[in-house]
């Protein structure tokens, strides 16, 4: 379940025979029921859409049902509320397994106008929460716009460079297309030299309570814990190897430890800076030359066998250079959704605890609407 649009996706739901499920009749819900999550993330309130009716509900929900005198989508909007929330909060405070039981449930105290107020506070929240909704998906959406441009930003500056006019040659790369005539594409196991990282048990890494003097333990998918030791000298890039996190590129500075999740790329000449080739693979977006096993994994040799750009030096430190001043822009816009995103979720919190006890008079508002 989702935190009000339920459960969405009919296939992920698990199911059973009729036979089975008759046994089980006290847990059946029919539309216009309320179901509440109780177990660990209690708290969830979805209507039952009609797609949903007759189905059964697992251990870690509940029915509601509610009378005729009462407005079923204003108690669900109650419900949703920070006040009911405060009150199972309250039930369930210091347990080590946090659920909601049954009896707390129960025994929610919720305001009840009369049912044609009810009606009305529900129709007011509907409406107010769908424009907020609308207004939130913007901003979502527009941060994800913003990460599409990051990586934008980032790819054609690796692989086409700063200057426009430049002449351009194939690379003879397929992911690489053309680059800037003076540049070179060189294999990396010519600049660099690529091994695993080594293990480090969890019992080290739980055992240092003193982190700010502790070494960073760096694996496929960036800081793991903290160590005593370290085992790079310079700075390197940690390259994810397996699984989910193939492909991911950090730039590490000593002292840290890397694990064997990752690959450690050292560099061994001066053809590429590090900032420049850590941009570089993950334009490559190197899961792709992961092998498609049950397990997807990258080796060094594959690794070392990645053809690069590599633009002059000085190139290279302006492209990087380029790069964090746009990432810093990108930022900025991002943060700032972000920012309205959670403006828009508090607006929306304390609109729906302020209809739902009458803190605001919603009557005229939607009398007008419906004239």
């Amino acid at each position: 379940m989702s935190e009000e649009q339920g459960v969405t996706n009919p296939e992920e739901l698990q199911r059973t025979s009729a036979e089975i499920a008759a046994g089980y009749s006290r847990s059946t819900i029919q539309v216009g029921d309320i179901v509440i999550s109780i177990g660990p993330s209690f708290g969830k309130v979805m209507l039952v859409p009609t797609w949903l009716d007759g189905a059964n509900l697992t251990q870690g929900t509940a029915r509601v049902s509610t009378r005729r005198n009462v407005d079923v989508r204003y108690v669900f909007w109650v419900l949703r509320s920070i006040r009911s929330f405060a009150q199972w909060e309250s039930s369930v405070g210091g347990a080590t397994f946090r659920a909601l039981n049954l009896g707390p449930l129960s025994e929610t105290v919720i305001p009840i106008p009369p049912v044609h107020e009810q009606q009305r506070i529900s129709r007011f929240l509907d409406r107010e929460t769908a424009k907020i909704d609308a207004l939130v998906a913007e901003q979502q959406r527009l941060m994800e716009l913003l990460k599409e441009k990051r990586q934008a930003v980032i790819s054609h500056a690796v692989t086409k460079g700063l200057n426009p006019d430049a002449p351009m040659k194939a690379s003879g790369v397929e992911w690489l297309g053309e680059v800037p005539a003076h540049w070179e594409v060189r294999p990396l196991k010519w600049s660099s030299r690529c091994a695993s990282g080594k293990a480090l048990s969890n019992e080290h890494l739980e055992s240092l309570p003193d982190q700010v003097s502790a070494v960073p333990v760096i694996g496929g998918n960036g800081l793991m814990g903290y160590s005593a030791e370290s085992n790079i000298e310079q700075p390197v890039l940690a390259i994810g190897r397996v699984g989910a996190l193939c492909g991911n590129v950090h730039v590490v500075n000593p002292p840290a430890w890397i694990t064997d999740n990752a690959l450690v790329l050292t560099l061994n000449s001066v053809k590429h800076r590090i900032e420049y080739l850590a941009e570089s693979l993950l334009t490559r977006r190197l899961n792709d030359i992961a092998s498609k096993t049950a397990q997807p994994l990258i080796t060094g040799s594959q690794l070392s066998d990645q053809r690069v750009p590599t633009p002059p030096l000085n190139e290279q430190e302006d492209i990087s250079a380029f790069i964090r001043q746009q990432g810093e822009k990108i930022d900025q816009l991002s943060n700032a959704a972000y920012h309205a995103v959670e403006l828009l979720e508090e607006r929306r919190t304390a609109l729906i605890s302020a209809a739902v006890t009458g803190q605001i008079d919603v009557r005229g508002v939607v009398d007008a609407e419906a004239a």
